[in-house]
């Protein structure tokens, strides 16, 4: 089954890519692939962090850039499209005011860049942008983000996962999530260094390595705790580096939830309603394990192209699209994949007086078992209708070696002892798939 998710994530990002979720941006379509992580470095912005020392505030300098040498690495790699965006460090200094006309004079220039850049000589423009927005004053962002969307034509808006200890889905920000969910706006989040940090660490191991994904993670998490994403649906909120550790994080917020909301240590959260509004960029050259991973939490028309251009080299940029291409050209891969599935129906009669204690178990270990087992593609509990006490379970597992992992796990082990004594008879109905290729169509169409 990785290869079918694998060829899914690639068939996505050179044919749907730039064809249904570019409507996040207009509704023009393009041939080549669309970039939702990039940044541009204009000088201006460049001498702010120097004239405050922040030029390594980051761990790390400032790479160069300029709109040509953007371009032209674009047309070299068959990209149509970037939306640009601001790096960090975010050009708050402490004082507001700077930051507020620094915001201004950074998406002026972007939305130059927007309306005159283009590959070919021609009258479209391969660059568009996402406006860079005044935090923490709440109020000064705002305006901002309606300037920019209104007047400079930009497409959304970058917001960093914290500013200066101000992290997202904190309460003070509610009045901007309103506005970007009534004006359904496009919402790409990146990490910055975390407050407060350890300088020790950061120094031991550079931000980019670590700490980006944890940081990521961190403010993601943050939101869905506050139910960010479902009380504030319009937003459409890109995620990058291919979601960091949210695909360990998700499950296991989940699995804790309702101790915790019991405990009265956390709200309402709406884990679905929350990841329907999420996107993923595939920045950092992802793993076909990587993607297997987030493919757990989300479905591949949400996943997302990106460079992070001009900090990866134009000759890496260029080895990981082709090693997405090279996906698609693995037809053999997925037709062992899907052959390979172990496919079973568990037929079961459970004692009356234990069916309602049978039925919690069945659906716990069948819920664990799909969020936290790759190898898992389903175990889909069913009770018949005029035999209450009689169940059938739809098992699939991507191959023998995912099963034998799945009988060892700690889940199914308490499962198993645990119902021992409420199970009257079981029968195993091993089956054979007669069109094994229909599979992915299936699980896509959901």
């Amino acid at each position: 089954m990785r290869k079918i998710f694998t060829l899914a994530l690639a068939a996505f990002m050179f044919a749907a890519c730039t064809k249904h979720n570019d409507k996040m941006v207009n509704d023009q379509m393009v041939n080549g692939l669309s970039d939702y992580h990039a940044h541009a470095i204009p000088d201006s912005y460049r001498q702010l962090v120097a004239k405050h020392g922040m030029a390594l505030d980051e761990g790390f300098p400032l790479p160069q850039w300029s709109a040509e040498a953007h371009l032209q690495m674009m047309a070299e790699a068959g990209i149509d499209r970037a939306i640009l965006t601001l790096p960090a460090p975010h050009p708050y200094f402490g004082n507001q005011t700077e930051c507020t006309a620094a915001c201004r004079q950074f998406n002026e220039e972007l939305a130059a860049l927007s309306l005159t850049s283009n590959i070919t000589g021609g009258q479209t423009s391969n660059f568009s942008f996402a406006a860079t927005l005044p935090l923490p004053d709440v109020q000064a962002a705002i305006a901002e983000a309606r300037y920019a969307l209104d007047t400079l034509g930009a497409v959304g808006v970058r917001l960093a996962t914290n500013v200066y200890g101000q992290y997202l889905g904190d309460s003070v920000l509610d009045p901007l999530m309103q506005f970007l969910s009534d004006r359904h706006a496009l919402v790409i989040l990146h990490p910055h260094k975390p407050s407060p940090v350890n300088g020790k660490v950061m120094s031991q191991t550079p931000l980019a390595m670590q700490e980006y994904l944890s940081e990521t993670t961190r403010t993601v998490c943050n939101m869905i705790s506050r139910n960010i994403f479902a009380r504030y649906p319009g937003m459409r909120v890109v995620v990058p580096h291919a979601g960091a550790y949210l695909p360990i994080a998700i499950p296991r917020m989940r699995s804790l939830y309702p101790v915790m909301r019991k405990n009265g240590l956390v709200g309402e959260i709406d884990f679905d309603a929350n990841l329907r509004s999420l996107y993923f960029d595939l920045t950092g050259s992802p793993s076909d394990e990587t993607v297997q991973a987030l493919l757990t939490l989300t479905t591949p028309d949400h996943l997302l192209y990106g460079t992070d251009y001009p900090y990866v080299a134009q000759q890496i940029i260029q080895a990981n699209i082709e090693r997405m291409k090279n996906y698609l050209n693995r037809p053999s891969d997925k037709e062992q994949s899907t052959t390979d599935m172990m496919v079973r129906i568990a037929e079961i009669e459970v004692h009356d007086n234990y069916l309602s204690d049978y039925l919690a178990a069945a659906h716990n270990v069948g819920t664990k078992s799909v969020e936290t087992e790759p190898g898992v593609i389903c175990i889909f509990p069913m009770q018949v209708k005029e035999q209450q006490n009689t169940i059938r379970i739809v098992e699939i597992y991507r191959d023998q070696e995912a099963y034998q992992s799945h009988l060892q796990t700690p889940h199914f082990l308490d499962y198993k002892q645990g119902t021992l004594h409420m199970v009257k008879s079981l029968k195993l109905v091993d089956t054979k798939a007669l069109a094994p290729e229909v599979m992915p169509l299936i699980f896509n169409k959901y």
